[in-house]
C-alpha cells in the first residue's frame, strides 16, 4: 500500500508542478488553446496518441472485444495505429495545419464557420461537440472504478472527484502546453505499463505459446460451434469485428479533440516526425491492450459467466486478469490507467471550453469579448466541464441509470460521423458546400440519437451504437459529395481565398528537399 499510494503522490505532484511552470505559454487564447502553435512533434504525437486512447479502452473495450472475438481483437489496435494514427497524420495533417492557420481558426466549429461562410454551422458544430462530449468525459472514469477497488480501500466518488481537481488545476494552469507535456509523460508511463502488464499475464499462463494453446481449448456455444475459434485469425465474428474496426479507427479522422492537435504543429518536418512516432505509440499502447483482452476468456472460472457474459459484465475482464498481478505491478497498472484517463480528460475539457468559449459564445451571446476575458470564460468553464462530468459519473456509478452509458457508446459515431466527411472535403475539394455539411450534421446526429431510444426498431446489424457509428462516418462519405454536387456551388471568392494558402511558395533548405538542378 505504502509503494502504491507514494506513486500516486509523486504523479500528481508532477503534473501539477508542469501545469504551474506552463503558465507562461497560457498568457493569451493562441497559447492557451493551441500552445501558440509551436509545439514540438513528440509532444503533439503523444499528446495525440494519449487523447486517443483512456480507460475506456484499455478496461473497457479492451476487456468486451478480447472476450468476444479473441486474440483477433488485436486487429483492432492494428487498424487504430494504422487507419487511426499514420494514414490521419497522412490526409489531415499538414492540410489541417496550414489552412487552419490561414483561416485564423483555433478549434473545428470555427474551422467550418470561416470555410464555408456559415456562423450557422459554427454554432450546430459547437452544439454537437457540447452535447456529446460531456457523457463520453463522464464515461473516462468508469474504467478507474474497479481498479481502485482491487488496489486501494477508496471510495470511487473520492477517487473520481481527486482525479478531476488534481486534472482542473494543471489544464487551467498551463493550457494546451501543459496538456502537452503531461501528455508526453503520461503516455511513457502507459508504454512501460502495457508492456510489463502484458509479459506478466503471459507468464501467469505459462508463457505466450501456452497461453495460445489454452485459448485454443475454450470453446462458447453462444457464439461459435467452430474449435479453436477464439485464437483464430479472425475470431468468430469479422463482420462486428469490422466494425468496431471502422469505428475505432477512421472515427478519429472526425473527432475534434483529435484534429485538434494538428491546429498547433510547428513545422513540416515535424508532421512527419509526428506521424511515426505517433504511428509507433498506437501500435505499442493499443495493440497491446487489445492484445492483452484477447486472452480474458483464460480466465472463464473466475469470471463465471452467464449465457456467455462474464459475472459483473466486460469491465470485470481486464481487472480480473490483473487481479492476480504482484502488488508493484498493480500500482503500475493504476497508474497507467489514472495516465490514459486524465491525459483524455484533459483533452477533453479543454476542447468542450474553447469550443463553447469561442464558437458559442463569443460574437453571439457576448457581442465584446477580449482575449483576457475569452481566457477567464475558458477557465470557468473546464472547471464547469469537470464537474458535471464528476456528478454523471457517480450517479452512473451508485444508481441504475444507464442513459448515460448509452449516450457514450454513440458519441464517438455522432461526432465523428457528422464531421468527418465535412473537414475531409473541405480540406481538399472546393466544390463542397455548406448544405452538404449540414445534411452530414443533422443525418449522424439523427441516427445516433435514434439508435438510444429506438434501438429495436434498427436493422439487427445497426442496433450496435458501434456498427451505427461506423456506418454513419461511411455514409457521410458519400453524403456530402452527393448532397454539394446537386446544391448551389460556394462563393468562388471565399473558396478561393481558403484554397489561396496552398499555393504560397516557401523556401526550405536542401535537407529538406531537393533543388530544381539536382
Amino acid at each position: 500500500m505504502l509503494i502504491k499510494v507514494l506513486m500516486l503522490v509523486v504523479f500528481f505532484g508532477v503534473m501539477i508542478g508542469i501545469g504551474l511552470y506552463c503558465r507562461r505559454h497560457a498568457t493569451d487564447v493562441n497559447g492557451f488553446v493551441l500552445g501558440g502553435r509551436s509545439v514540438g512533434p513528440w509532444l503533439t504525437a503523444f499528446a495525440y496518441g494519449t487523447s486517443y486512447f483512456s480507460a475506456v479502452i484499455f478496461v473497457g473495450y479492451a476487456g468486451q472485444f478480447g472476450w468476444k472475438y479473441g486474440i483477433a481483437s488485436t486487429w483492432v489496435g492494428i487498424g487504430n495505429a494504422l487507419i487511426g494514427s499514420l494514414m490521419a497524420w497522412a490526409v489531415l495533417g499538414r492540410r489541417t495545419r496550414i489552412m487552419s492557420q490561414h483561416l485564423s481558426s483555433a478549434t473545428m466549429p470555427e474551422f467550418f464557420g470561416k470555410r464555408f461562410g456559415s456562423p450557422a454551422l459554427k454554432l450546430w458544430a459547437s452544439v454537437i461537440i457540447f452535447v456529446f462530449l460531456i457523457p463520453y468525459t463522464a464515461s473516462l472514469y468508469n474504467g478507474l472504478s474497479r481498479l481502485f477497488g482491487m488496489a486501494f480501500n477508496i471510495d470511487y466518488s473520492v477517487c473520481v472527484i481527486a482525479m478531476a481537481i488534481l486534472t482542473g488545476i494543471y489544464v487551467i494552469a498551463g493550457g494546451y502546453m501543459a496538456t502537452a507535456i503531461n501528455d508526453f509523460i503520461q503516455g511513457i508511463i502507459m508504454i512501460f505499463g502495457i508492456v510489463a502488464v502484458i509479459a506478466a499475464v503471459l507468464k501467469s499462463q505459462g508463457g505466450f505459446l501456452a497461453a495460445l494453446n489454452g485459448l485454443a481449448a475454450v470453446s462458447d456455444p453462444t457464439v461459435s460451434a467452430a474449435p479453436g475459434v477464439f485464437n483464430s485469425f479472425f475470431g468468430p465474428d469479422p463482420l462486428n469485428l469490422f466494425g468496431v474496426v471502422i469505428l475505432t479507427s477512421l472515427g478519429t479522422w472526425g473527432l475534434p479533440q483529435m484534429v485538434q492537435k494538428f491546429y498547433a504543429i510547428k513545422n513540416e518536418s515535424q508532421v512527419n516526425k509526428g506521424m511515426v512516432i505517433s504511428t509507433i505509440f498506437a501500435f505499442l499502447v493499443a495493440g497491446g491492450c487489445y492484445f492483452l483482452g484477447g486472452f480474458g476468456r483464460l480466465f472463464t472460472e473466475q469470471l463465471n459467466p452467464t449465457n456467455g457474459v462474464p459475472t459483473g459484465g466486460f469491465d470485470a475482464v481486464v481487472p480480473t486478469m490483473l487481479s492476480g498481478l504482484p502488488d508493484l505491478l498493480i500500482a503500475v497498472v493504476v497508474i497507467l490507467v489514472l495516465s490514459a484517463s486524465m491525459s483524455t480528460l484533459s483533452s477533453l475539457v479543454l476542447t468542450s471550453s474553447s469550443t463553447l468559449t469561442l464558437d458559442f459564445l463569443k460574437g453571439s451571446i457576448v457581442k465584446d469579448m477580449d482575449d483576457k476575458k475569452q481566457l477567464t470564460v475558458m477557465r470557468a468553464l473546464i472547471v464547469v466541464f469537470i464537474a458535471i462530468s464528476v456528478v454523471l459519473a457517480i450517479i452512473q456509478y451508485k444508481s441504475s441509470v444507464t442513459f448515460i452509458a448509452q449516450l457514450m457508446g454513440v458519441s464517438w459515431g455522432a461526432l465523428a460521423g457528422a464531421f468527418l466527411a465535412p473537414f475531409l472535403f473541405g480540406l481538399y475539394w472546393k466544390r463542397t458546400t455548406k448544405a452538404a455539411c449540414a445534411t452530414s450534421f443533422v443525418f449522424s446526429s439523427a441516427v445516433m440519437i435514434a439508435n438510444i431510444f429506438v434501438r429495436s426498431s434498427f436493422p439487427k446489424l445497426l442496433q450496435s451504437p458501434i456498427n451505427a457509428g461506423a456506418f454513419c462516418m461511411l455514409a457521410g462519405l458519400v453524403i456530402v459529395p452527393l448532397v454539394s454536387s446537386f446544391t448551389a456551388a460556394p462563393e468562388a471568392r471565399l473558396v478561393e481565398d481558403a484554397f489561396s494558402c496552398y499555393d504560397k511558395r516557401v523556401t526550405v533548405r536542401q535537407s529538406e528537399a531537393l533543388g530544381d538542378e539536382a
